[in-house]
């Protein structure tokens, strides 16, 4: 094994190591983001963070979502109450572990989206949430440019 390849499954072992875990039963999805760049959310106006709004239709459930959320590959579903969801979403290389949360309030999606540890998430959070939008928007679930 390589002096760099150490460095570097140590570097990621470190930072693993060092990573707080996430409290599963908080509902974070109206919370705004914090001030690492690795979180979208559609309540946060900050411009790195913002996420455009998600009209839903008006017969769009829960569980529809949900089936859109999870067809993506390496999502499971973590929580799921009455009009709230949160997929985890697990990289294939390392393993990291994404939250989206989706919430249905007021005829919109409520969307938050961040990754557990790291600084930058590399627009990893931003491109899986338009790619979603994209899906709730094939499927008829949100309207398009409203």
């Amino acid at each position: 094994m390589t002096i760099a390849r150490i460095i570097a499954l140590s570097s990621t072992l470190i930072l693993a190591a060092c990573s707080a875990p996430r409290n599963t039963t908080a509902d974070l999805s109206e919370q705004p983001c914090g001030d690492n760049p690795r979180c979208v959310s559609t309540q946060d106006n900050r411009e790195e963070f913002e996420l455009a709004s998600f009209i839903l239709t008006p017969n769009a459930t829960i569980d529809q979502i949900a089936q859109v959320a999870l067809s993506f590959h390496r999502s499971e579903l973590a929580d799921k109450r009455d009009d709230y969801l949160r997929i985890e979403y697990t990289s294939e290389i390392f393993g990291y572990i994404d939250d989206m949360e989706l919430k249905i309030k007021d005829g919109r999606l409520i969307v938050r989206s961040e990754a557990r540890i790291g600084y930058y998430d590399f627009k990893v959070n931003r491109d899986r949430v338009e790619a979603f939008r994209a899906k709730l928007i094939e499927t008829g679930l949100v309207i398009a440019n409203p």
